[in-house]
C-alpha cells in the first residue's frame, strides 16, 4: 500500500486559496438568517421552562386525596406535552392569596399517557392538615383551571445502565405514586424491569389505587407485585401485612442483594425505612430516595440549634437591580420567607436536589439540612446554597436569581 504524501509547498497552496474559496461559499449562501437549530428546537420541546396546563378532570381517589388531569393548554401557547421518565415530578407555579410559589408533585400517570395530540399529566395530590397549597386546590380548583408548570424534573426514575433490573418500590401514603407510573409504564412496555411495590398505608381506607395496583398486578404476574402493610390495628384485607416496613418484611419479599431500592413517602416513613435500610447492609448506589420537601419541623436534626427556632432574623435580597429586606423565621426555609414576600425565587423540587434556587450566602449563617444537602463541592466552597433546604441562623444577605 503507497501512502502519497504532500509536501509544504502543497500546504500553502491550500493556505493560499483557503481565503477565496470561502468568500465564494459566502457569495453562494442564502441571504436570510439561518433560523434556530432543529437540536436546540427539539431540547426547548423535550425539555420546557413552562408549560401551560388546563384541568381536564378531577377524580376522588380516597376521602383525603384527588388526582388533578392535566392537559395541554393550547390558549396558552402549549400544544403537545414533553415525554418525561416513569419516576419524574412536575413543578407546580401557583399564585395563592397573592402569593406566588412552587410545589412539586410526582406524575401518577405514565409517560405514554403524555404522548400524542390527546397526551396528559395526572398527578395525585393527598390535602394536608393546614396546607397552603392543598387547601387552595380543593376550594379553588375545577375544570378548566388553567396551572402552569415546568418541564417534568428529577432523577427519580430507572435507569439501567445504574440500576439493577429488579426493583423494590418502598411507598408510604400519596408516596406511591411514582411507582403508579412505573408499574402502568412496565405493562405497556415502555419500561424493562420488574417492579416489587412494598407499600405502607395508615388503614385500608387510605389505600390508593389499591384495584388498579392490583389489576396491573395480574396483567404482568412476572414483573410486578404488590404487597401493602398496614399499620393499623384491624386488618381484614387479605394478604396484607400488619405494622411498618421493616427489614423483616423487605427480606421476605425482596431479593436483597440484586435490587435497586425506591423510597418514596412523608418524611417520618423515610426516617424510619432508612434506619431498617442499613441493617441490609446494603452500598450506597442501590439505594434511590425521592425529595420530599422541606420538613414540617426543623428541629427534629439534632445538629439544629433549637434554641434559636422561635427567633425571626432579617434577610437583605439582591434580586436583579432589586435589593429588600424580608424577615424570616429560623424554622423556616429561605425559599419559603422570600416566596412569602412575593419575591417568587426560582425552585423546583423543594429538596436541596435540583439546584433551581441555588444563591449566594453574601454575608451571615444559615443552617443546611445534612440529608438534603445536595451542592457541588465548589457551591459549598464558594458560599453558595440551596434556599429550599437553608434556615437563617442569624441576620442574612442573599444574591438570589430572578424567577421565571
Amino acid at each position: 500500500m503507497k501512502i502519497k504524501i504532500r509536501g509544504h509547498l502543497w500546504d500553502l497552496l491550500a493556505f493560499r486559496r483557503l481565503v477565496p474559496n470561502r468568500k465564494r461559499r459566502i457569495a453562494r449562501s442564502r441571504a436570510l438568517p439561518l433560523g434556530p437549530a432543529p437540536m436546540n428546537v427539539l431540547a426547548g420541546q423535550l425539555h420546557p421552562e413552562r408549560q401551560q396546563l388546563v384541568i381536564a378532570n378531577i377524580r376522588d381517589e380516597t376521602a383525603t386525596c384527588k388526582t388533578f388531569r392535566l392537559v395541554p393548554d393550547a390558549d396558552g401557547g402549549t400544544r403537545r406535552l414533553p415525554y418525561f421518565r416513569a419516576g419524574q415530578y412536575l413543578s407546580l407555579r401557583v399564585r395563592v392569596d397573592g402569593v406566588r410559589i412552587t410545589r412539586p408533585y410526582s406524575i401518577s400517570s405514565a409517560p405514554f399517557e403524555s404522548l400524542g395530540e390527546d397526551g396528559f399529566y395526572e398527578i395525585t395530590v393527598r390535602r394536608k392538615t393546614d396546607g397552603f397549597l392543598t387547601a387552595h386546590m380543593w376550594e379553588k380548583w375545577q375544570v378548566g383551571t388553567r396551572i402552569q408548570s415546568s418541564g417534568p424534573c428529577g432523577f427519580f426514575y430507572h435507569e439501567p445502565i445504574r440500576d439493577a433490573h429488579k426493583i423494590v418500590g418502598l411507598a408510604g401514603g400519596s408516596g406511591v405514586t411514582p411507582f403508579r407510573s412505573m408499574a402502568r409504564a412496565i405493562v405497556h412496555g415502555g419500561m424493562e424491569a420488574e417492579l416489587l411495590l412494598i407499600y405502607g398505608s395508615s388503614d385500608q381506607g387510605d389505600i390508593l389505587f389499591y384495584d388498579e395496583l392490583e389489576e396491573l398486578a395480574r396483567q404482568a404476574p412476572d414483573r410486578i407485585r404488590v404487597v401493602h402493610v398496614l399499620s393499623c390495628e384491624e386488618v381484614t384485607r387479605p394478604g396484607c401485612e400488619q405494622g411498618f416496613i421493616t427489614a423483616d418484611i423487605i427480606t421476605k419479599y425482596a431479593d436483597v442483594g440484586d435490587s435497586s431500592f425506591f423510597v418514596c413517602g412523608p418524611p417520618i416513613m423515610y426516617r424510619f425505612v432508612e434506619e431498617e435500610l442499613t441493617t441490609l447492609t446494603l452500598p450506597p448506589w442501590r439505594i434511590r430516595r425521592e425529595g420530599y420537601g422541606e420538613p414540617e419541623d426543623v428541629t427534629i436534626y439534632p445538629d439544629f440549634p433549637s434554641h434559636l427556632a422561635s427567633e425571626t432574623f432579617q434577610v437583605t435580597v439582591h434580586v436583579g437591580g432589586l435589593t429588600t429586606q424580608v424577615p424570616a423565621r429560623a424554622n423556616e426555609t429561605l425559599l419559603v420567607a422570600l416566596e412569602r414576600a412575593n419575591l417568587a425565587p426560582p425552585s423546583h423540587c423543594r429538596s436541596g436536589e435540583c439546584g433551581f434556587c441555588r444563591a449566594r450566602l453574601i454575608q451571615g449563617d444559615a443552617y443546611i439540612i445534612p440529608d438534603a444537602d445536595g451542592r457541588r463541592a465548589a457551591d459549598k466552597e464558594f458560599g453558595y446554597l440551596h434556599i429550599c433546604a437553608s434556615y437563617p441562623l442569624n441576620d442574612l444577605e442573599l444574591g438570589v436569581a430572578r424567577g421565571p
